[in-house]
């Protein structure tokens, strides 16, 4: 299957962003969009990985860009203030997934009534972050991104998105009281959602570089990896049916 990229560089105020698009080339007729999230070090291989995946799924991805001009970040001193900086004001992170949202419903293609998000680790947090806005999403999913909410939403409907949280049984960054707090937060404004946890993840458990990192509590887990990314897959196709 052949598969086209393009850059994308886009805007989130005066802030310059560059993300790549991705879809395969074997029909003109416009199709679901799914926007991908990456983790705390940027918009890197993994990611575009990833995004080829979604696209040979016969969707249009798009790997986002949340620090500006495709910055790298290199290793956990330098990434976790920057990660900390976003989660710590929610307008600045949802606004600046709303600038990849309203960029990937405005392509060629793209079916903008029929658009999903995704994201891994800081990526997680983002797209739910994202669902939180209320924007019309069809669906999104974390994985082993943080669920606690700096400013939970209370409106009822407001998240329209059907939503797959996935995280692991031994992730100590998402503790029990984290996933409840969430599934309330859920509950309360009425979301259709899903919890998935896994036995025996830690973070990081859908990317095989994860254990050369070498940080504690964060290992691949091919299990999970395997098992998410299928429950990823079983809602999208619901979702856009």
């Amino acid at each position: 299957m052949t598969i086209l990229n393009s850059d994308i560089d886009y805007c989130d105020g005066s802030d310059r962003l560059s993300g790549v698009l991705m879809r395969d080339d074997l029909s003109p007729t416009p199709r679901p969009g799914v926007i991908l999230f990456h983790e705390a070090w940027g918009l890197n291989d993994y990611i575009l990985r990833r995004a080829r995946m979604i696209a040979e799924l016969g969707y249009v991805a798009f790997a986002a860009d949340i620090f500006g001009e495709r910055r790298q970040l290199r290793g956990p001193a330098e990434a976790m203030p920057v990660t900390q900086s976003y989660r710590d004001q929610p307008p600045k992170l949802r606004a600046r997934a709303t600038a990849a949202y309203n960029t990937l419903r405005q392509q060629t293609g793209v079916d903008p009534k029929n658009l999903a998000a995704m994201g891994y680790c800081f990526g997680g947090t983002t797209s739910i972050e994202l669902a939180r806005t209320g924007v019309d999403l069809r669906a999104v999913v974390s994985f082993h991104g943080t669920l606690a909410a700096k400013a939970p939403v209370e409106q009822a409907g407001i998240i329209k998105a059907s939503v797959l949280a996935c995280t692991g049984a031994d992730d100590a960054m998402i503790p029990p009281t984290q996933v409840k707090a969430f599934q309330e937060e859920m509950t309360r404004v009425g979301a259709d959602f899903q919890i998935l946890i896994f036995g025996g993840a830690m973070h990081g458990f859908t990317n095989p570089g994860a254990d050369a990192l070498k940080m504690p509590n964060v290992a691949y887990n091919a299990n999970a990896d395997q098992r998410s990314w299928a429950a990823m897959r079983r809602l999208f196709e619901e979702a856009f049916a």
